[in-house]
């Protein structure tokens, strides 16, 4: 499956961006003749589930990196446990040790017991540096334990914080898909009633995007799944199937596979609503079971140019885009469109 191309993405900027995208209202604009409507509703949608899916991987992508920190904190922690513990057994070896030293007799009792006054200030620089390693190791493990006390805190803060952004992420895409899915059901309903009553409205006119790519030929979608092949049998054709079928939800935008001319815009039978380009060097590409087309016949187009959006018009018994390339305009001269495109530079 080709996937979109993924850029760096600021976290909080785009989560609050998405929100925004999320927010927007999906009710039927009122659509007559080629006004954009319904149409220019799932194109939007479309580029704001792609967002919200970037953004949904950059999230994840985050949160393990977060998960790592995390972990490293808890070793960090445990490591800290550890030193507590040894830095209280020392001060418990030196209280102790202490004791038995005579560091917890009164000074009257010293001075009774001791047989010179050079004893008696040995006893006593015994007891001052005794005095002094407990206090240090008091101190010490008092910091140590502060110390451990907020970097628990700080792991328990990450920890919240990862599961707080991933519902955020969650929900953010949970939304924009319903709206999507919503506004795609209303977009196959009005290409299926045209069909049906065979008055296909004229081209919808869509923001295109900027795609700044200089290349001559290009997939005629940009993320998809293959399915049906060239030659393939199947009990949906007459005969072998007569071009490549690219898997890809209702209102995906279609792309002009290479720059040319809009020779045939048509509406109904077997391919539904479908469009047919000729491009330099005598060959044709067609584009069937589209639910809206936003180009007219004799528009000349650029590679990459949004042409229409993938349906399930026709002899279709699911969502995708039906891809062919030919030597003429008419079906029966199709050839296979796989090695075609990679002549051209295209890899499926």
């Amino acid at each position: 499956m080709r996937s979109l191309r993924r850029h760096p993405l600021f976290l909080p900027a785009l989560l609050c961006a998405v929100a925004v995208l999320a927010a927007r209202p999906t009710s039927a604009e009122g659509e007559s003749g080629a006004e954009p409507g319904i149409s220019a509703q799932v194109a939007r949608l479309y580029e704001d589930a792609s967002v919200a899916a970037r953004q949904y991987e950059a999230g994840y992508q985050e949160a393990a990196a977060q998960r790592s920190r995390a972990q490293r904190a808890e070793e960090l922690l445990a490591r800290e446990r550890q030193d507590i513990a040894v830095l209280n057994g020392d001060l418990g070896r030196i209280a102790r040790a202490q004791y038995r030293e005579g560091g917890g007799l009164p000074i009257t009792a010293q001075l009774l017991l001791a047989d010179s006054p050079e004893e008696l200030m040995r006893g006593q620089r015994a007891v001052w540096q005794a005095d002094l390693a407990v206090n240090n190791a008091i101190g010490k493990s008092r910091r140590a334990e502060e110390r451990l006390a907020a970097d628990e805190a700080k792991a328990q803060a990450q920890w919240q914080a990862l599961d707080r952004r991933n519902v955020e992420l969650a929900e953010i895409k949970r939304t924009i898909q319903v709206k999507l899915d919503e506004a795609r059901s209303v977009l196959q309903g009005q290409a299926d009633a045209a069909v049906g009553a065979g008055s296909c409205r004229g081209a919808v006119r869509l923001d295109q995007p900027e795609t700044g790519s200089t290349r001559a030929w290009v997939p005629p979608v940009e993320t998809y799944e293959l399915s049906a092949s060239f030659g393939s049998g199947g009990e949906r054709w007459a005969g072998r199937h007569t071009g490549q079928d690219f898997a890809v939800p209702i209102g995906t935008p279609v792309r002009a596979a290479g720059a040319g001319r809009v020779v045939k815009v048509s509406c109904g039978g077997a391919f539904g609503i479908a469009i047919v380009v000729q491009h330099p060097g005598g060959y044709y590409t067609q584009y069937a079971h589209l639910a809206a087309v936003t180009v007219d016949q004799g528009e000349r187009v650029a590679a990459g140019q949004w042409i229409g959006q993938s349906g399930t018009t026709g002899n279709s018994t699911g969502p995708h885009l039906h891809f062919e390339v030919r030597v003429t305009p008419e079906l029966g001269s199709g050839i296979d469109p796989v090695p075609w495109l990679a002549a051209r530079g295209v890899s499926l």
